[in-house]
């Protein structure tokens, strides 16, 4: 069982930066690929960035490429979302979540095939 606990979020105007947290509990993090989804009010989840369990690998939405960075540190169990040139339209919760089912574009984008949740965190952009 890993339990995921984000921090980080909060205002900020259009341009600036936040670099989101997520720590989890637990020695099995460190086998887990690490994925951030955010939701929009009346939208649906999506995909913002994933990183493998060594952080070799990484793939990001293309709405935040060149923008937000995903890296990880296993020694201290965190996942982090650093996120630059933040526009309004990535005012959203943002949630960590852990060991999706495959290590697969087609799999590890959909928040449905992750094993593990955080609570999420608001992030709020103003124009």
């Amino acid at each position: 069982q890993v339990q995921l606990v984000e921090s980080g979020g909060g205002w900020v105007q259009a341009g600036g930066s936040l670099r989101l947290s997520c720590a989890a509990s637990g020695r099995a993090f460190r086998s887990y690929a690490m994925g951030w989804f955010r939701q929009a009010p009346g939208k649906e989840r999506e995909f913002v960035a994933v990183i493998s369990w060594s952080g070799a690998s990484t793939y990001y939405a293309d709405s935040v490429k060149g923008r937000f960075t995903i890296s990880r540190d296993n020694a201290k169990n965190t996942v982090y979302l650093q996120m630059n040139s933040l526009k309004p339209e990535d005012t959203a919760v943002y949630s960590c979540a852990a060991d999706p089912a495959a290590w697969r574009l087609d799999v590890f984008r959909q928040s449905d095939r992750y094993n593990y949740w955080g609570q999420g965190t608001q992030v709020t952009v103003s124009s």
